[in-house]
């Protein structure tokens, strides 16, 4: 495990990030304080350290990522957290995304399909700092019933379709925001549920995103 040091370089760093995405139309001044605040070269590789401040995505293992730091402030920024909302998401990856949310306010629980993702998270000792997150290793098309519903839903994988079950899992007012489409890019959406239970969409910018994947993933045997 590496160690964790957060130096005035990589403070001087996430300002001047904080400043490319608040350029690219981030206004939510919550989402960026919560990214000036996270440091993001703790999530990745310590091979990536002299340019884990750029706006690019890097990658984790089992061949996932770590968001681009305007792709997860244009997520949080459509979701419009509100302090104490529960909030799933599918796609822990890096729990990058999660401690965003946690930081908002957010009562975050997180789904990963990948058995060493979900098994890294819970020894990585940053995480300890957000005690309210939820980590779950489980199929994310299937949501979390059982801790349903939710104010808002996350997806941070491309999904082919919008699955159901999530929608299912949303609470009439609350709103989910996922990429769908099967190519290399796709739309982002964000899903609105009424005060009677429709669904209404909205579509805003294309984004690529590792493709949603059915079922959970252990890791292989050694």
């Amino acid at each position: 495990m590496r160690a964790l040091s957060d130096s005035y370089r990589h403070k001087g760093l996430r300002k001047q990030l904080v400043e490319l995405i608040r350029s690219k139309g981030i206004t939510d001044d919550r989402v960026l304080a919560a990214i000036s605040e996270i440091p993001r070269h703790y999530f990745i590789d310590s091979a990536f350290d002299q340019i884990a401040y750029e706006d690019r995505a890097f990658p984790i293992a089992e061949g996932q990522t770590i968001s681009q730091p305007y792709t997860v402030a244009y997520q949080t920024q459509l979701l419009e957290i509100k302090p104490h909302e529960k909030v799933l998401e599918v796609g822990t990856g890096s729990a990058y995304q999660a401690c965003v949310l946690a930081l908002m306010g957010a009562q975050v629980f997180t789904i990963e399909r990948q058995k060493q993702l979900y098994d890294h998270n819970k020894q990585f000792s940053y995480l300890r700092n957000f005690p309210g997150i939820r980590y779950f290793f489980g199929d994310g098309y299937q949501g979390l019933p059982t801790f349903a519903p939710f104010d808002k839903i996350i997806v941070t994988a491309a999904a082919p379709a919008i699955p159901d079950k999530l929608v299912e899992q949303l609470k009439p007012g609350g709103k989910m925001v996922i990429p769908v489409g099967e190519g290399k890019v796709q739309q982002m959406l964000r899903i609105y549920k009424d005060s009677e239970g429709v669904a209404q969409e909205e579509v805003f910018d294309n984004f690529s995103f590792v493709p949603m994947l059915q079922g959970k993933a252990q890791s292989p045997k050694s």
